[in-house]
């Protein structure tokens, strides 16, 4: 089985796995791992909340809250590392870069001790384009949605 197959095959990834996968690191890698892969079509990645995230000190003080922008943030890696997974071209000079949000709705705030579970679910893929629908759940309640668009390219070289 070649590298390639091997990581097609995958059904989760751990926070090194994750890291291979994604250019992201601190503070903004928002993914902590992806607990089941289901090819390209679907993924469930784990953001473990703490109240040292440093976005806190200033959202809101005396009243952290985990800004929205930053769950789609999640969603979209979670996103993104799927399709690298499945693409199995994890190293290479290939990036997601960030085409569209829509219909984005927030419904309840996460706060410090709570384990946001990242759903995506592919809507469609076309060429180098991927569009998924993405949920933030927290203890099986729905806390935020949307749908995202991404694209595949090789990364810029300076």
């Amino acid at each position: 089985m070649s590298e390639a197959e091997v990581a097609k095959a995958l059904d989760s990834a751990d926070i090194q796995r994750v890291l291979e996968l994604l250019p992201h690191r601190y503070p903004m890698l928002m993914i902590d791992g992806i607990i089941e892969m289901k090819g390209d079509e679907s993924a469930i990645g784990i953001k473990n909340v703490t109240n040292n995230e440093p976005f806190f000190q200033g959202h809101f003080p005396g009243y952290p809250v985990m800004p929205g922008v930053l769950i789609v943030e999640a969603m979209a890696q979670t996103a993104g590392a799927l399709v690298i997974n499945h693409l199995g071209t994890s190293g290479t000079n290939q990036l997601v870069y960030f085409m569209t949000v829509d219909r984005a709705r927030f419904r309840k705030p996460v706060v410090p001790g709570d384990v946001l579970h990242v759903h995506v679910t592919k809507l469609q893929s076309r060429g180098t384009v991927w569009k998924y629908h993405g949920e933030g759940r927290v203890n099986g309640q729905l806390v935020a949605e949307c749908d995202l668009g991404a694209m595949i390219a090789d990364q810029a070289t300076k």
